[in-house]
């Protein structure tokens, strides 16, 4: 522990103030893992890097997740919802029972607390984004079935009146 001493009134710090020297760990580019999502989370091709899970008692984790044109996850939930900085691409997403929403690079995406959803590419563009979510009592992802073509189109089929497929 390193102890500052100096006066406030001159710019200084109060003699009562300690501070812990600290560095920033950095994950590089080149030393983050890249591994395919599982088909059984994922529909098409997924490319999962970057994973990070901060130290107790933080429960943050989080990954940048790569999705090709296509390409989706599972209905999924996150006991304490889930964030998604979207860093490229355009995609899609559904919370149960709402309509399919598109977004973009540059968007931020709330998702729910407990509410099943999904999220992924258009058919015609691949889509980035970093995902952050808490978890809870060791939990930050519950996984169900795979989201149907039907589910993932319904978007385009309710904008055109038609059934369209991959």
């Amino acid at each position: 522990m390193r102890r500052l001493e100096g006066n406030l009134s001159r710019g200084g710090v109060d003699a009562t103030t300690t501070q812990e020297p600290m560095m920033t760990e950095i994950m590089s580019r080149d030393a983050q893992t890249e591994v395919e999502g599982p088909a059984e989370y994922f529909t098409g091709r997924v490319t999962i890097r970057g994973q990070f899970a901060r130290d107790e008692p933080s429960r943050v984790t989080g990954a940048i997740v790569t999705f090709e044109r296509g390409a989706r996850t599972a209905w999924h939930t996150h006991p304490l919802g889930q964030t998604l900085v979207v860093i490229e691409g355009v995609g899609w997403t559904q919370v149960e029972d709402e309509p399919v929403q598109e977004f973009g690079a540059g968007d931020i995406l709330l998702c729910p607390r407990n509410r099943r959803h999904w999220h992924g590419a258009t058919p015609e563009r691949s889509m980035s984004h970093v995902a952050i979510q808490e978890a809870l009592d060791g939990t930050n992802v519950t996984w169900m079935e795979q989201v149907t073509d039907a589910e993932y189109l319904a978007r385009r089929s309710a904008a055109d009146g038609s059934q369209a497929s991959l």
